[in-house]
């Protein structure tokens, strides 16, 4: 090449256009219909269990509401794997966009059903376990669907988005759930959660998906067995993924006790009764949302991997005071910084996970991670709930800080994910 040519070269690059710079989750219509769609699902979700507890409670007694709750966590823990095989073979959004139309349709149904006959234990059984086969599609895709619907440098961002619209559905759900029985029985609060259903379809609908680029290394199997094997080869493989798969197991199996059915216990311990136990719960949402909150605001936070370890174990150090504080003011003030630490945390690694994963994998390697979080974790409850009886909520509260922190150190002892960063 000539020294003509070199200029000439030179002139077309410095004229040519830059890349448009990425627009901010908050401000793109995209991502905000979905966000929409989500909430109205998550307060959908809400209204749905406070209306089924409530109708159980009326058919039978405590036993028998146990027996509703607790039946469609069976199909959601077998099928859970399977949900992220099926979100990779037809695409995340289809799969959203049918979960949530049959859960309209079985809920109206049944919110049909009871305007002439009231609840039977069959029935709501039967709802139950249509609603554990549902979460089990459902929960794998919606959780793929983020780096589909905005560009990788937001999707921090999205995840602070989506723990807020979490924890806004949770403070709307259960007492909008609560007023629509007062006003008009089990069956008028099945009916708005099968609406709130409804909402959500034209949003999904109408979002515009980012294309997924072809993975070379990413296998087509003729069977969904050889899909899944292919997926939890791909975790193993990875760098990152198995590092991060093994704090959030970890991690999960030491939070969810201590901060659903540990505090509940706690409170009757020291006698702290409902108020005490409402701030305490209350306090822990805060934290939770203000960790949300940072990411949306943020978009992003320098050295991921290495922030994302530190707040678990100061998550865990929270957990491990927690029952050891003589008041309820104190003990607030410790739920107050696990939420904030382990929201944090937990949003870290998802926004992680979305942005290692190849595009052909994200169903099957998020099926994996919420595997962990909605279906193996809470098996810990019965666990929890024995070791209390035994030795009090001092020692099981410290164990289970004890596992949190295995599990953050897990992830430091992994240099290339405590030097993981998330795309800027």
């Amino acid at each position: 090449m000539n020294a003509t040519d070199t200029a000439t070269a030179a002139i077309e690059t410095a004229a040519a256009p830059a890349p448009a710079p990425e627009r901010p989750a908050h401000r793109d219509g995209n991502v905000l219909r979905w966000l929409g769609a989500y909430t109205a699902s998550m307060i959908g979700d809400s209204v749905y269990y406070m209306a089924l507890a409530w109708a159980a409670a009326r058919t039978g007694g405590g036993a028998q509401t146990g027996i509703v709750l607790a039946v469609g966590s069976i199909p959601r823990a077998v099928l859970m794997l399977g949900g992220g095989v099926l979100a990779d073979r037809i695409g995340p959004r289809r799969v959203v966009i049918s979960s949530d139309a049959v859960r309209c349709l079985v809920v109206l149904a049944l919110a049909g059903a009871l305007l002439v006959s009231s609840p039977a234990l069959w029935m709501l059984i039967a709802v139950a376990l249509v609603f554990g086969v549902v979460d089990a599609l459902f929960l794998p895709a919606v959780g793929a669907l983020p780096p589909r619907v905005t560009a990788p440098g937001q999707l921090a961002r999205v995840q602070g988005m989506r723990g807020l619209s979490t924890r806004a559905a949770n403070v709307v759900g259960a007492p909008l759930g609560g007023l629509a029985v007062a006003l008009g029985g089990p069956g008028l609060a099945f009916a708005a959660a099968g609406i709130l259903f409804a909402v959500s379809l034209p949003l999904l609908m109408s979002l515009r998906m980012r294309p997924a680029p072809a993975q070379e290394g990413a296998t087509a199997s003729r069977t969904a067995w050889g899909d899944l094997a292919d997926g939890l080869r791909h975790i193993r493989r990875h760098p990152l993924l198995g590092p991060l798969m093994i704090v959030v197991a970890v991690s999960e199996l030491g939070f969810v006790g201590p901060l659903n059915l540990g505090l509940i216990l706690l409170a009757e311990e020291r006698h702290w009764g409902a108020s005490g136990m409402g701030w305490i719960g209350a306090a822990f949402g805060l934290g939770a949302g203000a960790s949300a909150l940072v990411l949306a605001v943020r978009g992003r936070v320098p050295r991921a991997g290495l922030v994302m370890c530190l707040t678990v174990l100061s998550g865990a150090v929270a957990v491990g005071a927690l029952a050891q504080l003589p008041s309820v003011a104190l003990a607030a003030t410790a739920a107050a910084c696990v939420g904030l630490f382990a929201g944090l945390g937990g949003s870290l690694c998802g926004a992680l996970i979305q942005t290692v994963t190849e595009p052909a994998y994200l169903g099957r390697v998020t099926s994996v991670s919420t595997l962990f979080t909605h279906a193996i974790a809470p098996l810990s409850f019965p666990v929890t709930g024995a070791a209390v009886a035994l030795w009090g909520t001092g020692p099981v509260f410290a164990a289970s800080a004890a596992v949190c922190v295995l599990g953050a150190l897990t992830g430091l002892a992994f240099t290339r994910l405590r030097r993981a960063e998330l795309p800027a």
